[in-house]
C-alpha cells in the first residue's frame, strides 16, 4: 500500500505540480514520511537553494548595467534617465527583498559583485555600441553603494 502511495505521489509530480506540493505538504504535516516522494522533495530543496543565488546575480548585474547607462550613454540619458533611475530603485529593492529573507546571502552578493559587473559592461557594450574602453575594468561601486537608494553614478564623480 506504501508503495502504491508513493508511486501515484511521484506520478503526481509529473502531471500536476501544485496538487503534488499539496500532498507532499501535508505527508510531512502528519508525519506520513514513508510516504513522502523523497527524490523529487530533495530535488526541490536544492532548486530553491540555487534560485535565490540566480535571482540574485541577475539583480546585481541589470543594476550594474543600469548604473553604466546613467554615466556613460550620455547621447540617451536624457531621455531614458528617469526610466534608468526608476529601475535601479526596483532592482535595489528586489535585491534588499531577498536579503531580508535570507540575510546569508550578503556575503554572496560580495562575492559575484565583479563577476556581475563583467557581465553588465559585455551587455552595456551590445546595447549602446560605445566604445568598449568607455567602461572602467573595475566596478563603479562598492556593495554599500549598490544598496544605497541616495547613490547613482555620475559620470563626472567616476
Amino acid at each position: 500500500m506504501v508503495k502504491k502511495t508513493l508511486s501515484l505521489t511521484h506520478k503526481l509530480y509529473d502531471q500536476d505540480y501544485q496538487i503534488w506540493l499539496e500532498t507532499t505538504l501535508e505527508q510531512l504535516r502528519q508525519s506520513q514520511y514513508s510516504q513522502v516522494d523523497w527524490g523529487n522533495l530533495l530535488e526541490e530543496i536544492e532548486g530553491m537553494t540555487k534560485r535565490d543565488k540566480r535571482a540574485l546575480k541577475s539583480l546585481l548585474t541589470r543594476l550594474f548595467e543600469h548604473f553604466l547607462k546613467l554615466a556613460y550613454w550620455e547621447s540617451e540619458r536624457e531621455y531614458n534617465q528617469a526610466g534608468w533611475e526608476g529601475e535601479i530603485q526596483n532592482f535595489r529593492v528586489q535585491i534588499r527583498r531577498l536579503l531580508k529573507d535570507s540575510p546569508s546571502l550578503k556575503s554572496y552578493l560580495s562575492e559575484i559583485l565583479d563577476e556581475c559587473y563583467q557581465d553588465a559592461i559585455k551587455i552595456t557594450y551590445k546595447k549602446t555600441r560605445l566604445p568598449s574602453n568607455t567602461f572602467p575594468f573595475y566596478p563603479l561601486a562598492n556593495l554599500e553603494q549598490v544598496l544605497d537608494d541616495n547613490w547613482l553614478p555620475l559620470n563626472d564623480e567616476l
